[in-house]
């Protein structure tokens, strides 16, 4: 039973049907999504927030954790009605219209792939930084092998890396605080920002939080999904917050804004500020919150992949589910083939500012799904999603217009790849 939005009681199905094979419980489930979200983005992000905004990145990171908790609330509600692979390429589909669910899948594909792409290059960077494309591409190749052997294999593999990520968090705090904590005062003063460099601290930070939808994109795979990813969303999402919002405040008072601006590794230079030798700890659990990120990433776009092309919006040939492991295997190649050609080929520096306008209205999308919830649906108030939705749209106007211009033109080209696959679906029907 579940609960709806009037306080009755609505039958739910305790396994839907699924393609897939449903593995995953409520600890299992939280475990992804904080593989998805603790990870290279706690230690990139803070650095470019604080150049944005000073100490203000700390009012940045709240609202970058409000409009990732309505999100979050509203993929989690819309994942336990639709059950599925796809995420909000699904709920787009049912609650909106066909077109709308193809811009949600489209925008997750482009945007995720691109961060993928990121992550594998940071990785790369940080274990061997004269080849760091080669490197990370590398990655991508064996972890793309580790997901082909099958959700649990993936599940094992996400809790090994989660291990040393929070052991270099926890080291970078304390080398943080053995060095001393100060208040603004020490570190030039609070100072004044705009409330649009705030806003862009916030559209920073928030794409550390942005994997709480892996769990959704994971519908086919949990058991229960109706009670698991409601329960496990929030868990992972609170959980991922207060380690960010620890490590945030000692950062900026070790070391100050200036400092974290400057630094390509802003955490390296916390730790060194206090305890010197847990450096090296810190450097290797960036390389592997990285390794945590790209690894959940992938499982995310192959099964968003494979949900648009058994609806026939993306090549049915990459629909096929492995019998022996029960994933999508030619979905997660074809994604790991265009990672690698992305690493190898692509300048990024461009490509994550589009990525970023993409994955918003990705988000967008998911809360004004959401919104057409019945009563008998909703686990959560309306605002909530309504909050989200305007949240996902001030965040991206905040975003530099070149950005949101490369945006909507990678919007556009999956306009032109949805219109050519109908026409040729007409052209060619099933026998």
């Amino acid at each position: 039973m579940m609960v709806g939005g009037d306080g009755s009681l609505a039958a739910v199905p305790a396994d839907p049907p699924s393609r897939l094979t449903r593995r995953l419980g409520t600890g299992d489930a939280v475990v992804v999504g904080l593989g998805a979200m603790v990870g290279a983005g706690v230690f990139a992000a803070i650095g470019p927030a604080a150049a944005t905004a000073g100490w203000w990145l700390l009012v940045g990171l709240v609202l970058a954790a409000g409009v990732a908790t309505a999100n979050a609330l509203s993929s989690a509600q819309l994942a336990a009605v639709h059950p599925e692979s796809g995420g909000t390429y699904v709920y787009g589909r049912e609650r909106l219209g066909e077109g709308w669910g193809f811009v949600a899948g489209w925008a997750f594909v482009v945007g995720k792939a691109a961060s993928c792409a990121a992550m594998a290059w940071t990785f790369g960077a940080y274990v061997w930084p004269a080849g760091a494309r080669w490197v990370g591409a590398a990655a991508v190749v064996v972890l793309a092998a580790v997901n082909l052997l099958g959700v649990a294999r993936t599940l094992t593999a996400t809790k090994v890396l989660l291990v040393p990520v929070f052991v270099a968090l926890a080291a970078a705090v304390a080398g943080g605080v053995a060095g001393g904590l100060v208040g603004p005062a020490s570190h030039g003063g609070v100072g004044a920002v705009s409330l649009r460099e705030v806003l862009g601290s916030s559209g920073l930070l928030f794409f550390a939080f942005a994997g709480y939808a892996r769990v959704a994109t994971l519908g086919e795979e949990v058991r229960d999904p109706a009670r698991t990813i409601p329960r496990a969303v929030p868990v992972a999402l609170g959980v991922t917050f207060a380690v960010y919002a620890v490590v945030a405040v000692v950062a900026l008072a070790s070391v100050g804004p200036e400092v974290l601006a400057a630094s390509a590794a802003p955490l390296v230079d916390v730790v060194r500020h206090g305890l010197p030798g847990l450096e090296p700890v810190v450097v290797v659990g960036a390389a592997v919150a990285s390794l945590g990120v790209l690894l959940s990433l992938l499982v995310g776009v192959s099964r968003t992949t494979f949900a648009m092309a058994d609806r026939r919006d993306l090549p049915l040939a990459l629909a096929h589910v492995s019998e022996r492991s029960g994933v999508p295997d030619r979905a997660e190649v074809a994604v790991a083939a265009v990672v690698v050609v992305v690493v190898l080929l692509v300048d990024l520096r461009g490509a994550i500012g589009a990525s970023s306008f993409a994955v918003l209205v990705y988000y967008a999308i998911a809360n004004a799904s959401a919104l057409r919830l019945r009563p008998d649906e909703r686990r959560w108030p309306r605002w909530i999603p309504a909050a989200g939705l305007g949240g996902c749209v001030v965040v991206a106007v905040s975003l530099p217009l070149r950005s949101v211009l490369a945006g909507v033109a990678l919007l556009e080209v999956g306009a032109l790849v949805h219109f050519a696959l109908r026409r040729l679906t007409r052209r060619h029907p099933d026998p």
